[in-house]
């Protein structure tokens, strides 16, 4: 009896140790997939968290692309400015020294009232140069960095002196001193001015940049696009419209 019985119990345990064999195996297998599923979400999160931050950068260095090369075209009108302010003194001065030797080699009437006449044409004559002096003075201020000082000059010029030519430069480089200010409501002011009343000039592509840039300050994205649009429908040769495309892109 006992000879049949041993058989069968030695079946029933190698079955037993088989099946807890083939247990441990799934299980093995159950906790090898858990850690490459683990191991691949973990990759995937850092891929993620790579690929933003490539992205990030990379509109970073898109943004100091732009901001350096409006830096650098600000930089080059504004040493344009000084040297035909400079110019623009010297003439001055040559052609008073002219008027000055006429006056001088024309014949006296000894009448005190006809002796103040060519004094006061004189006077009248030195007005450029203070214009050209305190249009200088501003510019200045602005290379320096002072900005608060030199949009306060720009705006006592532009007071000063209503009807002179420098009067499209002063608005826009007023415009640039706020805008460095942080004050966006006036540079938003002065960009306008010379867009709607010069927009023939020189500056007016970069003041609509400027006025975007200026929006886009006061969060204003709306008007930011349209100042962009404008730009480019108005200027589309310009320089600044080659930034104003990357914008609108974006």
């Amino acid at each position: 009896m006992v000879r049949r019985l041993l058989p069968l119990l030695l079946v029933g345990l190698f079955s037993a140790h088989a099946h807890a064999g083939l247990f441990d195996d799934e299980e093995a297998r159950a906790r090898i997939n858990k850690m490459r599923d683990d191991f691949n979400t973990r990759i995937t999160k850092l891929e993620d968290a790579n690929n933003r931050a490539q992205l990030d950068f990379a509109n970073q260095i898109e943004q100091l692309k732009t901001e350096i090369a409006r830096l650098r075209g600000e930089n080059e009108v504004l040493t344009n400015d000084l040297a035909n302010a400079n110019k623009r003194q010297k003439d001055f001065y040559v052609d008073l020294d002219n008027r000055l030797r006429k006056l001088e080699s024309a014949p006296g009437t000894g009448d005190g009232a006809q002796q103040a006449q060519p004094q006061q044409a004189a006077v009248a004559a030195a007005d450029p140069a203070n214009e050209t002096r305190d249009y200088e003075a501003a510019l200045n201020q602005l290379r320096a960095g002072k900005y608060k000082d030199a949009a306060a000059g720009f705006n006592a010029f532009l007071k000063n002196y209503p009807n002179s030519g420098f009067q499209p430069n002063a608005h826009f480089w007023a415009a640039s001193a706020l805008y460095q200010a942080k004050d966006n409501v006036g540079a938003a002011e002065h960009y306008a001015k010379v867009t709607n009343q010069w927009p023939d000039d020189t500056r007016a592509p970069d003041a609509l940049l400027g006025l975007a840039n200026a929006q886009q300050g006061l969060n204003d994205a709306k008007g930011a696009t349209k100042s962009l649009e404008r730009l480019l429908a108005k200027y589309p040769n310009s320089s600044a419209a080659q930034i104003a495309r990357q914008r609108l892109k974006k």
